[in-house]
């Protein structure tokens, strides 16, 4: 007997880094597409790739997630193209700032906070009836070993990284034995183009043994939420790291992500 068909599986941020390397381990799984990003010629690129590669049904949902609206915006998309319900959700469109909070642009801070807090938070308000109708429903949300600590010069970037940990793990805790499983996703330094908009330019960690590629990040995140994990960190270096993190001083952490962030900046 044939397994049953896959269902849908939304990813935002999937325009490049690991958001597209989740995209293709799930179509190498079977799962029709509905990848989401800012950039349309990115994005365009990206979802051509896909068919290529997995000859999966890829839908390009191109637009700006930290505006106003935008998760009422795209699930009522999700269901003009008739892909709905969804079985995955990727929460994974992220940016960050390297420097001092006091020179950084409100703007820029506020637009953080809105794409990778309040989205994730709305859209999975919205989407899971569904799911827990259903009873069956997989949520990925790419946080990052950056949730475990404070940091000094990307002081919101850690933060929403912080926020989402505890978003996953609490809402995975109340959805236990109701068929809807979430995952929280913890990435330590993965070669990608997030350094570049972050303004880091020069990161030994990215070529350290703490670096794991986004191929093998979406695997081990892949097969976690499949299997149901609350909790997944990528990397025997970086799960010690957050495991000897319960037990060092907070102000020796602090200063210690201080010093690093420093030097970044001062290279940038």
């Amino acid at each position: 007997m044939n397994p049953p068909p896959r269902g849908a599986a939304l990813v935002t941020g999937a325009s490049s880094g690991i958001g597209l390397a989740i995209a293709h381990e799930l179509a190498r799984r079977g799962h029709p597409l509905l990848l989401v990003a800012r950039d349309p010629g990115r994005l365009a690129e990206a979802a051509a790739g896909l068919r290529r590669a997995h000859g999966v049904v890829v839908h390009e949902l191109p637009g700006d997630l930290g505006e106003a609206h935008a998760a009422e915006a795209l699930l009522a998309e999700c269901g003009a193209r008739a892909v709905l319900p969804l079985e995955v959700l990727v929460h994974n469109a992220g940016f960050g700032a390297l420097g001092p909070f006091d020179e950084s642009s409100p703007d820029a801070a506020g637009s953080m906070i809105a794409l990778q807090t309040a989205f994730p938070v709305r859209f999975t308000r919205l989407a899971l009836p569904g799911m827990l109708e259903r009873g069956r429903g997989r949520i990925l949300i790419v946080a990052s070993t950056a949730a475990f600590q404070a940091g000094p010069f990307m002081a919101v970037y850690y933060a929403c990284k912080a926020f989402l940990l505890s978003f996953a793990e609490a809402l995975a805790e109340e959805l236990r034995g109701r068929g809807v499983t979430v995952t929280a996703l913890c990435p330590g330094p993965v070669p990608t183009g997030f350094q570049d908009r972050a303004g880091v330019t020069d990161v030994p960690l990215a070529r350290s043994a703490l670096a794991v590629d986004a191929a093998r990040v979406a695997r081990e995140g892949v097969d976690a939420m499949e299997r149901g994990r609350r909790l997944v960190v990528p990397g025997l270096a970086n799960r010690l790291l957050v495991f000897a993190n319960r037990f060092a001083p907070r102000a020796l952490a602090l200063r210690i992500v201080r010093r690093l962030q420093e030097r970044r900046t001062a290279k940038a």
